[in-house]
């Protein structure tokens, strides 16, 4: 026969990352903490909220390989199986949003806290997307790499103690749920009940929470902190006072002679760089990291949008709660939080249907709020307000 034609030779496919760099770990790993190098492909803007279009472009990448763990980390009543940052990098302020950087580089990380989630990551990295997308704000993955090691909850507990103080870095703003408010500051038994929450659903060795509780406030010892306050907007729940800064924890003499809550007290602090503490951690909230970060750093540009944002979002809350109670309307809070937080994001230069998306509701009653929103501001509403 005669020899074929010499085919023309393919171009390579491009690969966010070196086959033989992908991250890789055991089957029965649990937790495991990845950092994402990100690139600008272009300057350009970034709405301030960008953390819910991380949320949801994650959980449709879960989506395209498992669908039912996607709909079990977006609608399951248990605690979250992971964790996920905020961009660290250079942003720079841009009006009332945030602006990328071409050619900059930007951290992000992703946290497993299930063995079923270490499990997706796992097979997720071998066939990547090449390019994150936040509404026309493209990141090219450049490099993925392992930021807290794989493990299992039962590691954790047998891990050695290298030092009896342990030191906790809060790298973005934290917050606790506490007698229906929120809490910003690092009390231990709200720290640790946060950590235990995660423990006992995912390490399949729950302890009694009341006992553990009790054991913390009573033996927990607070050596130093510095702390520091914002507000930033979170979703559908208007703005949230939270605190970034650093906590040096001890345990008193007294508590070294139950030797299981010791156990248990070092091995959350383990935990803790994984899961992060307080709520919305899997919207860049909480994130903590082990030791104490010494560089006390300037409000970023991120931070300053954000507490524009938030700060508008609690300035409108207050007028349109304030309204409706004069006329009597029922779920007064609740609707004046929804009003405020769509009309200050409208505000802000966000569309219609990025609100409607990000709150998960549909676009005609999100306009039909920016309207009642904008009309009671301008005080023309009349009795309409307290009937909605």
């Amino acid at each position: 026969m005669p020899r074929a034609a010499t085919a023309p030779k393919r171009k390579p496919r491009a690969k966010s990352a070196p086959k033989d760099s992908v991250p890789t770990w055991a089957d029965d790993t649990q937790l495991v903490g990845l950092v994402f190098d990100l690139e600008a492909t272009a300057t350009a803007s970034l709405y301030s909220q960008y953390t819910i279009g991380l949320h949801a472009w994650f959980l449709d990448q879960v989506r395209q390989v498992d669908p039912d763990l996607s709909a079990y980390l977006h609608d399951g009543e248990s605690e979250k199986a992971f964790s996920i940052s905020a961009l660290e990098g250079q942003l720079l302020p841009s009006g009332k949003q945030l602006k990328l950087v071409a050619n900059q580089i930007y951290h992000w990380h992703i946290n497993a806290l299930s063995q079923r989630v270490a499990l997706f990551l796992k097979q997720w990295l071998t066939n990547l997307p090449k390019i994150i997308d936040l509404r026309g704000a493209s990141l090219q993955i450049k490099q993925v790499s392992i930021a807290h090691a794989p493990t299992t909850y039962a590691q954790l507990l047998r891990s050695p103690v290298e030092q009896s103080v342990v030191d906790l870095s809060f790298v973005s703003p934290t917050s606790f749920r506490r007698k229906g408010h929120h809490f910003p500051l690092p009390v231990p038994e709200n720290l640790f009940h946060s950590y235990l929450r995660r423990w006992n659903d995912f390490s399949q060795q729950p302890v009694e929470q009341e006992a553990f509780l009790e054991w913390i406030d009573e033996n927990v010892i607070i050596h130093q902190h510095r702390l520091e306050s914002m507000k930033v907007a979170a979703g559908k729940q208007g703005s949230v006072t939270g605190f970034t800064g650093a906590i040096s924890l001890g345990l008193s003499k007294a508590a070294l002679a139950n030797t299981e809550f010791t156990q248990l007290f070092y091995a959350l602090v383990r935990l803790a760089p994984y899961c992060g503490t307080g709520h919305k951690t899997t919207f860049g909230l909480g994130q903590t990291r082990s030791g104490w970060l010494q560089e006390q750093k300037s409000a970023t540009a991120e931070q300053l949008v954000a507490d524009m944002l938030a700060q508008r979002i609690e300035e409108l809350t207050e007028i349109f709660a304030a309204q409706r109670k004069r006329k009597g309307g029922e779920r007064t809070d609740r609707i004046a939080v929804t009003w405020a937080t769509i009309l200050a994001r409208r505000e802000h230069g966000e569309s219609l249907g990025a609100i409607a998306q990000d709150l998960e509701m549909k676009t005609e009653t999100v306009k039909t709020y920016v309207k009642l929103a904008r009309k009671a501001l301008k005080g023309t509403v009349g009795g309409a307000i307290g009937n909605q």
